[in-house]
């Protein structure tokens, strides 16, 4: 099926790149954007098929969009773009958004995400699937938010603040500031190994 799609992305490379790869698919881009708010009019515009947007855009981001679509009823489906996972846009898919691809691999499995949407299934990237760990039976991880599982894996294995902030394309503060969060949340003191000690003394299964 020849698909009317609108592309949004602040980065004109990477809507060159992702254009073109639909193009040879057989795809009809019919209008790109590089900003939410040109996205958002240029979708009501259009009404294309799926409408892709990148998360990290000016003005409005691409998950704001996707609601602000969605209260007007239309049946656009909307993909987000990410450079790594955002629990907010988690909790929306198969609400406001259908599909979910992180950078990285977007153009590698966006012919399954498209074929998955267009049979009105969610699409969620294998990168996001590996990176969702399910707490053990222990209760206290249940106040931990995914994000701070993600980071506490990595604990675990004995990364730095900085190794785990390259692997998941944050800040290293960002990595602090969750630290932080889970010592408090698991009532353990500030020493600096307090937390790799409690890991050691409760094997996770993540």
């Amino acid at each position: 099926m020849r698909l009317r799609i609108l592309l949004a992305d602040d980065h004109p490379l990477l809507l060159k790149g992702t254009q073109a790869y639909l193009n040879s698919k057989g795809h009809q881009v019919v209008a790109t954007a590089q900003d939410g708010i040109a996205a958002y009019y240029a979708i009501l515009k259009h009404q294309p098929h799926i409408a892709i947007l990148d998360f990290d855009m000016p003005k409005q981001n691409g998950l704001e969009v996707a609601k602000a679509i969605f209260a007007q009823g239309t049946k656009v489906k909307v993909i987000l773009l990410t450079l790594h996972q955002q629990e907010a846009i988690l909790a929306e898919l198969g609400h406001c958004i259908a599909g979910y691809l992180t950078k990285d691999t977007a153009l590698e499995e966006l012919d399954d995400c498209l074929n998955a949407v267009l049979s009105q299934k969610t699409y969620q990237s294998s990168t996001l699937k590996n990176n969702i760990h399910i707490p053990s039976q222990n209760p206290q991880l249940e106040k931990l938010t995914a994000s701070e599982l993600k980071i506490l894996k990595y604990i675990e294995q004995e990364y730095t603040s900085a190794q785990i902030a390259e692997e998941l394309f944050i800040s290293k503060r960002t990595v602090e500031k969750h630290r932080s969060n889970i010592i408090e949340k698991l009532n353990l003191d500030s020493q600096a190994h307090s937390l790799l000690l409690w890991l050691k003394q409760n094997k996770m299964s993540f």
